[in-house]
């Protein structure tokens, strides 16, 4: 069915959690150590496609959530809706939804920002985070203020604060702002041609491109806020050294926040790192994880 793409083994579901419906991606024995793998911008749960069967044949539950304001997930209005908090609170609730009290966790890009907010938060409910190319937000912000390239690197983000611009602009031309970005800024050859379609038909969704942004636009509702505090679960970072968006020393800057955390580097690899080593991926999250 479309919801999977024939992902084997992988069944799509309709989820209530947090007062929204999620769109999730399950696979694993239904009574293994549930872990959530949540996705960045401008993915979907099929960003991790190739770590789904790997981690569920390990005997994990895996599940794979359109975050909110994605894909065939809801997309509440305002952007008040996309703070952390909100987003945290949507994994609780679809572990919740599964019937477990504590869970792992794993994500990439924004979904890294979640799984660290997660991690920090609510430690009598996370066992331990892995997290890919993503910045816990505090630190990442004074690390920004501290090293300019950061900054420079970091420029969409200012821009995404607009109004209706930036929808404007990165749905102009089917969406060539956003193929472009992702395919420039990986491997030759990471995301073929049917990749960058489905991407397409899930920003192309009504409401998406506005709720994708407000994940930034929400930004300095809680930056301001947050403080970063210790961490006491177990943390692994796996960061590909070649992002253009992203300094290699967030890493480090994530991992001194915690108390038991620890960094590996893929130098060859560039932000969208699960996609261009999963193997090399995959082991590390199992160890981890399994």
């Amino acid at each position: 069915m479309a919801e999977t793409y024939g992902v084997p083994g992988v069944e799509s579901l309709r989820v209530r959690a947090n007062g929204i419906t999620l769109h999730v991606a399950a696979a694993g024995p239904r009574d293994g150590r549930l872990v959530v793998l949540l996705h960045g911008f401008p993915e979907f749960w099929w960003g991790w496609r190739r770590q789904i069967a790997p981690l569920a044949a390990a005997g994990l539950r895996v599940v794979v959530p359109d975050q909110r304001g994605y894909n065939l997930s809801d997309k509440p209005a305002g952007v008040a809706a996309y703070a952390l908090d909100a987003l945290a609170d949507d994994v609780l609730g679809l572990a919740d939804s599964f019937g477990r009290t504590r869970f792992a966790v794993v994500g990439h890009d924004w979904g890294a920002a979640v799984a660290w907010h997660l991690a920090g938060r609510n430690p009598g409910r996370v066992e331990r985070a892995a997290v890919l190319n993503g910045a816990q937000v505090a630190s990442a912000l004074g690390h920004a203020r501290a090293h300019p390239s950061q900054a420079l690197k970091s420029w969409y983000v200012g821009f995404f604060q607009a109004p209706w611009l930036p929808e404007r602009a990165l749905g102009a031309a089917d969406y060539a702002w956003l193929r472009s970005a992702m395919t420039r800024s990986a491997r030759p050859g990471t995301f073929s041609g049917a990749d960058l379609r489905r991407y397409r038909d899930a920003w192309a969704r009504p409401g998406a491109l506005a709720a994708m942004l407000n994940w930034y636009r929400a930004l300095p509702r809680h930056a301001g806020s947050s403080r970063p505090g210790r961490i006491r679960v177990p943390v692994r970072v796996v960061w590909g050294d070649r992002d253009a968006f992203l300094d290699r020393g967030l890493a480090e800057a994530g991992v001194a926040l915690c108390d038991r955390g620890e960094a590996f580097h893929l130098p060859d690899a560039t932000h969208w790192v699960q996609h261009e080593e999963p193997e090399r991926v995959n082991r590390l999250l199992l160890e981890f994880l399994a």
